[in-house]
């Protein structure tokens, strides 16, 4: 049985992506820290460490294993600066510490849509994150969302007309894909889909927003 250990699998996107992999036969097995391990969906092991300190959880990783990194500061905002710093780029460098002395054979990271013109330290945070993954020789895909719409994260619906202006002028028709909107199944399509198809070994492969929202349609 094919084995996926993830981090951030008790959150918004988490739970959902665990019932999924469940679903299709997967061991899944999810980090989570003492106070949130009752969110761990039914069917999961439950591993209580922290996802800022990879000494606490890099044993229960396993060699062959997929890293499935989601940790990050619920609902970003500029005014969230230091916790980005904090949680953000600590969580993912612990993973990728604990991805490489286990063995994983693949680690998929949650990172931001990039560049834009706001958000700039949350995307310096995820770009690190990026960096260190590249830097790090393991096999990885980044999926590289902007915001993603579900149960209380609706209001950038009421963006989607600008969106739509923004794509029929040829200078900002770029900006407008890569900045654009997903789905919360698109999402957990495209993450499922990651984890079922990865990269040739030691590469890393990018996902933009429209191959976040094709995921689903295959």
């Amino acid at each position: 049985m094919a084995r996926v250990f993830i981090t951030g699998g008790t959150g918004y996107v988490g739970r959902r992506v665990v019932r999924a992999l469940l679903e299709m036969g997967y061991e899944v097995r999810v980090l989570t820290r003492p106070e949130s391990s009752a969110r761990v969906p039914r069917g999961a092991a439950a591993v209580v460490g922290n996802a800022l300190d990879a000494a606490s959880f890099r044993d229960e990783v396993r060699a062959g294993d997929t890293l499935v990194h989601l940790v990050g500061t619920p609902h970003p905002s500029p005014a969230k600066a230091a916790e980005f710093r904090r949680v953000d780029l600590p969580s993912i460098l612990a993973s990728v510490a604990a991805a490489r002395h286990a063995g994983a054979a693949h680690v998929v990271y949650v990172s931001v849509a990039q560049p834009a013109p706001v958000m700039h330290a949350y995307i310096a945070a995820r770009a690190e994150g990026e960096a260190a993954l590249a830097a790090s020789g393991l096999t990885a895909t980044v999926l590289r969302p902007w915001y993603v719409l579900g149960p209380g994260h609706w209001w950038p619906l009421a963006l989607v007309p600008l969106y739509a202006m923004a794509r029929l002028v040829p200078s900002t028709r770029a900006g407008a894909e890569r900045l654009g909107l997903v789905r919360l199944d698109q999402m957990v399509a495209a993450l499922v889909r990651a984890v079922e198809h990865p990269p040739a070994p030691g590469s890393l492969t990018l996902v933009d927003v429209p191959g976040i929202r094709a995921a689903s349609a295959r």
